[in-house]
């Protein structure tokens, strides 16, 4: 048995417990693969994921955001009046879950031409200084 490291360790880094749960819940959503999907760049704070959900109609996918764990499932039921001679589309469900950065927050989603595609953007945020009154004891 392999044990391993740990990386919020760190007197410096307090408060992060919960970052050890995230990266261990991005490296299983980074282990699925179906469908196949891209995170594509568009502009200084906005990106955009695509899934690949050719054969799903709107009311097949349901995305909800939990915390900051993004997920995306599909379940397609075949119509019952159907017979296949040959069935080689894939018609199974999935499940693909994204964690979000903070303050990444979802703008909308849309399908088009078998790819769904979330969009997503980070509000541009003025830097602040806060000044921390010391009292005295």
């Amino acid at each position: 048995m392999t044990t391993r490291p740990v990386l919020f360790d760190s007197p410096f880094l307090l408060g992060f417990d919960q970052t050890r749960a995230l990266i261990d819940r991005a490296a299983k959503a980074a282990a699925e693969s179906y469908p196949p999907y891209n995170v594509e760049q568009l502009g200084e704070s906005a990106v955009r994921i695509s899934l690949a959900v050719a054969g799903f109609a709107p009311d097949d996918l349901a995305i909800t955001l939990e915390g900051r764990q993004l997920t995306i499932a599909g379940k397609r039921e075949p119509a019952p009046d159907q017979a296949f001679l040959h069935r080689g589309i894939a018609a199974r469900g999935f499940v693909r879950s994204f964690v979000l950065a903070d303050g990444l927050e979802v703008e909308g989603a849309q399908l088009e031409h078998g790819l769904l595609h979330v969009d997503l953007k980070r509000p541009e945020q003025a830097q602040t200084v806060r000044r921390i009154p010391i009292s005295i004891g």
